[in-house]
């Protein structure tokens, strides 16, 4: 079947060898012409400007590092927006699990957890975590900090890993009755349950 080639279609493709050959001008060429409206549809998901422009230089520092094995099937355009979204559902995800932290950080400070005393039982809790996390096996703990640390869902963490989704499941279940049977001495249950489950 023959397919011709428009203009537009002979500068894309100029553009991606460009690209892969970390041609400079190229590359100078793609970030002026795209990193504003690349910041403005960032900020549609992130209603905020400096992160926004993070997302979008996270985006083009990746595509200069990993240039030589791009693989781009569909335009460069499409491909460096959608580059763009994946990263903001990215931060989104980690926003989540700050906002989780910092519920936790105004529940211990309205219940005085701010004295010496509790000092030291926070210092016990981290250490119980870390303990927690060196018994679980390398797969698990991977997949249990992709889960709740990166806010991935089962389906990605199985896509990502190249593994099957009940894997994931129960991977995420071997890990959580570890912490459970951990930390349950440090933390009431329903909060334990709340921050990990």
């Amino acid at each position: 079947m023959f397919v011709e080639l428009t203009d537009h279609t002979m500068n894309e493709l100029l553009l991606i060898e460009g690209l892969k050959r970390k041609d400079k001008l190229v590359f100078d060429y793609i970030f002026n012409y795209y990193y504003s409206s690349l910041c403005a549809f960032s900020m549609q998901y992130t209603n905020d400007r400096s992160a926004s422009e993070d997302l979008v230089q996270d985006l083009f520092v990746s595509l200069w590092m990993e240039a030589h094995n791009l693989k781009i099937s569909s335009s460069l355009k499409s491909y460096i927006f959608t580059g763009v979204k994946n990263r903001c559902f990215d931060y989104q995800k980690h926003q989540k699990v700050v906002k989780k932290y910092e519920a936790y950080e105004l529940f211990s400070s309205k219940n005085g957890d701010r004295t010496t005393d509790n000092y030291f039982a926070e210092s016990e809790l981290r250490l119980a975590i870390q303990k927690s996390f060196e018994k679980l096996s390398p797969r698990c703990r991977e997949i249990f900090e992709l889960s709740r640390l990166k806010g991935l869902s089962n389906q990605e963490i199985s896509e990502k890993l190249g593994i099957s989704k009940r894997t994931v499941e129960l991977q995420i279940s071997n890990a959580l009755k570890i912490f459970r049977n951990e930390l349950i001495e440090f933390l009431p249950f329903w909060l334990l349950t709340w921050l990990i489950g």
